[in-house]
This record gives structure tokens, sequence and C-alpha cells, in this order.
């Protein structure tokens, strides 16, 4: 049985002693695309469920951490926060090879492109507002009153975050990337001190990371909390910001060169003034730090999938590879930004 396989008798089987009400026969099918969690849509006759494992093989410490994916889902359950609902966390790696959790499967639409072609002016920045305003509830979480409050270490996030990232980085490091060693020397001698935000985290805030109403503009369910943790919340909004710098089209998902007022979809400046007015926030100085912190952080990330795809383990070994020849221009984005202010 191959990486992208699944024991579905095996599943099946403990499905029936762990879940109330389970009753098979139970057949899976792997979702496309995803690079770090192998994600599968499990059929049974009275109901659909998805599966979400950690990829088999030899693994970066702390990295695929599904456990905390299911945690941090099962807590935000009644929360502003819509989430998919978690039923039950396998932690015996012998019944499939490796960890998985199961949840709910939530209908809906999946936007991976921001110039959401197809759609209205109006609806277009009504799924820019939703992004904006499932973020601010992101960070809004009372996380002692949903049992977060050790879900991530206390001190000062991006300097515990760029030393995390720069050891994945290392240690999955196939080839010498100039522009990424620079932009790490830079973000380590320019790190904010600590102001004191202290919410929970996503991590990986996106838009194709999102499940939209199927007959309205609402978000069902943010998905993908691999990265999530307690830690500073101005990484999530710059993230998204990141994420917009690159090419539009499958590759880049990005809003570069897109005349925005002419789509409805708000500039970047538009989109964090909206969040922090909704956060009570006056201003954002030194967002440029947060937009190369984002930048070095998702080179890193593609790094590791390059390796895992060398390796034999990625996902999709060939997207994986193709995904790792992106590190130098996320470096030298990160370089970039980090040139203003």
């Amino acid at each position: 049985m191959d990486a992208n396989q699944l024991d579905t008798g095996a599943v099946a089987a403990w499905m029936a002693e762990t879940l109330p009400g389970f009753e098979g026969p139970l057949t899976a099918e792997k979702f496309a695309g995803g690079q770090s969690n192998p994600t599968y849509l499990l059929k049974t006759p009275a109901r659909d469920y998805v599966l979400r494992r950690k990829p088999p093989g030899t693994l970066l410490k702390s990295a695929h951490a599904v456990d905390r994916e299911f945690r941090v889902q099962s807590a935000l359950a009644g929360t502003d926060v819509p989430v998919a609902r978690m039923f039950a966390l396998c932690d015996d790696d012998s019944v499939i090879g490796s960890m998985f959790y199961i949840m709910e499967r939530v209908e809906g639409r999946n936007f991976d492109d921001p110039r959401l072609e197809g759609l209205s002016n109006q609806d277009r920045g009504a799924v820019f507002d939703q992004m904006n305003k499932v973020l601010a509830a992101i960070h809004s979480v009372d996380i002692g009153a949903v049992g977060l409050s050790d879900y991530g270490p206390e001190g000062n996030y991006f300097e515990r975050q760029v030393g995390r990232w720069t050891k994945q980085y290392r240690a999955s490091e196939t080839e010498v990337v100039p522009d990424m060693d620079a932009l790490i020397d830079w973000l380590a001698g320019n790190i904010p001190a600590d102001d004191g935000r202290r919410t929970l985290v996503h991590g990986d805030y996106r838009l194709d990371n999102m499940l939209f109403h199927p007959d309205r503009i609402e978000v069902a369910a943010v998905l993908d909390w691999e990265l999530s943790t307690i830690g500073h919340p101005y990484a999530d909004l710059a993230g998204m910001i990141m994420q917009w710098q690159m090419p539009p089209g499958k590759e880049g998902r990005g809003l570069a060169g897109v005349d925005r007022a002419a789509l409805g979809i708000p500039s970047d400046g538009a989109f964090i003034a909206a969040y922090c007015k909704r956060m009570g926030i006056e201003k954002i100085d030194r967002f440029g730090f947060y937009l190369a912190f984002c930048f070095f952080r998702m080179g890193a990330i593609l790094q590791g999938v390059k390796k895992r795809a060398l390796d034999g383990n990625a996902s999709d070994p060939k997207r994986g590879a193709k995904m790792g020849a992106y590190v130098p221009m996320f470096a030298a984005a990160g370089l970039k930004a980090s040139k203003h202010g």
C-alpha cells in the first residue's frame, strides 16, 4: 500500500468501535491538492465523514500535528469561529500507520482564487469582509474560557517562530538559497518587542482554507489548523496580505497586478483598516516585519514540502517538487518587505 492509499478496512473497524451509530460499508476518496496532512472523504450509506491523517514516513519534529488540529477545533465548537464538528482522534499509529482524526463533512464552496471569478462585485466584497470578520473572531476567542491557555508558550511569539522555522528550514534544506539566509539574519535582528498581544492564531489563514455556505456569502468552516497556536494576531493578518502579493492564477493564488477596485476587492490598506476597527486597534506599526516574517515562514514550509517530495513522503510528490521551486521567490519577497518598515 503506497503513501496515498488508506486501509479502509482498518478505519471502518476503528470507527465501528469508537463512533456511536457508525455503520459501514465505507469507501474513501483522497482530496486532491493538500501538501501537508493527507485528507480523505469517507462515504457510508448513512453519511459522509472526513479523515485527516499524518503522512507516513519520517517527519520533522512537531510537524503535521493532527492532534493539535483536533484539539483546537473541538475547543472552538460553540464560539463565533465556524469549524467542522470533531468526532474522534486516533493516536494509535498501529491502526493505519499514523495518527488521524475523523470530522464531519461540511458542505460548502471553496474558492482558491481571490479574484473570485464568477461572483458579482458585491459578493466579492462580501467574501473579503467575511474573511476579515472571521479573522477578528479567531483573535477574539477567550482562550481561557475554551481551554486553550496552554495551547502555545508564553513569551515573544515572533522570536519563538523565527527560531522554530529556521530550525525546520535547516532540517529540510537541500541547497543554499542566499536570500533565505539573508532574510533569516534580518528577521533575527529585527524582532519587535513583545506588546502583550496573545491570542489564538490560525497560522495559515487564507481563502482556500475556508468553506463558504452553499447559498450565501458566509464562512461555513475554517479548515487546516495544523499551524495554529497561541501567539500574535498580526502574523495571521500579514499572512493574508502576503498571499495577495503573489501572482494571480492557480500557482500564485494572489492579486499582484489585479485592478482590485474594478472587481470590488478591498486594497491591503482597506482590509487592514477594517480589521483594526473590528479589533479596536488604532494602527499597526512596522507591518513590514510581519510581512517579511510571513514570506520567510512560507518559504520554510515550501522547503519542507520539497524535501518530502524528494524523500518520497509527499502527499503529491510531483506538485511538491514544483512548489519547492518557489522558495527563492518567497525569500526575495521577504527581503523586499523588510525594507518597508
